[in-house]
């Protein structure tokens, strides 16, 4: 059993477990949310299932209640050999404690996530293109592939493959108005939670030039363009650039009222 709260800790980390939403269909279907990060598979076929799970991170298993369907997952996923525990009061305590959840679907994505989502944008990332992704395996699939290539082949790539285009004009995932795609991303899975809402600000901010928005977002610009110069590659970028993120949601989360000065005080 894990507890609501150490979960709650977890999301949006690089330690979350794999989140597995194990509701009966019916149940899932009906409902406008699910956890963040987390997949939908059927609680009885977790033979099926089990092989495709990263094999290094740990599972994690809700129902609606707590009760039954997580059981009989969390017994089958052990019997395989899986390191697994089920969430304490499942999903009905889970909006209760005010844990972070994501719409159940999304437009262009599959309900539940039968399989990893892949999105296409331009090659040579800078901002958003990095902190979309970032987003999506946190907080949306944890199991996203991204690629990048030259901007005038993006839609083709989408048509063709499949793969949800984003942060380029005339598509769906992309800058509104003032907002950049970050934001759109947050709107359309329907993201509440308050440090998140402060680093779409940062992340605004430095990749729309309106460096005042928060104090932050010419650090993550700097940072930002002086990763893009030295990576050549745009995956390696992409791994380096999670752990920025990772920390900027960090000092969102937790550290916001924290500071650091010189020399330091004796302990």
């Amino acid at each position: 059993m894990i507890s609501l709260q150490e979960l709650i800790r977890l999301v949006g980390t690089d330690k979350c477990p794999s989140i597995v939403d194990v509701r009966r269909k019916a149940a899932f279907d009906a409902a406008p949310t699910r956890i963040a990060a987390a997949l939908w598979r059927d609680h009885m076929k977790v033979d099926e299932w089990l092989p495709q799970m990263p094999a290094a991170r740990p599972i994690v298993v809700y129902c609606a209640h707590g009760h039954n369907v997580s059981e009989i997952a969390l017994a089958k996923l052990v019997a395989g050999g899986a390191d697994a525990a089920m969430l304490e009061g499942g999903m009905d305590a889970w909006l209760a404690a005010g844990g972070p959840v994501v719409a159940r679907q999304a437009p262009e994505l599959e309900a539940g996530l039968p399989r990893p989502s892949e999105w296409v944008t331009r090659a040579r990332p800078k901002i958003d293109r990095i902190a979309c992704p970032w987003l999506i395996r946190r907080f949306i699939d944890p199991l996203a592939v991204f690629h990048f290539v030259t901007a005038e082949w993006v839609k083709d790539v989408a048509d063709e493959t499949g793969a949800i285009p984003y942060d380029i004009k005339d598509v769906h995932y992309s800058h509104r108005g003032d907002d950049c795609t970050f934001d759109t991303l947050i709107a359309e899975f329907g993201l509440t939670e308050p440090a998140l809402l402060r680093l779409a600000r940062i992340v605004r901010g430095a990749d729309t030039a309106r460096l005042d928005i928060e104090p932050q977002a010419a650090g993550l610009l700097a940072i930002s363009l002086g990763l893009s110069a030295i990576e050549d590659d745009d995956h390696a970028q992409l791994e380096k650039g999670m752990t920025v993120y990772d920390g900027l949601y960090g000092w969102c989360r937790y550290a916001t009222d924290e500071t650091h000065n010189w020399p330091a005080r004796a302990v």
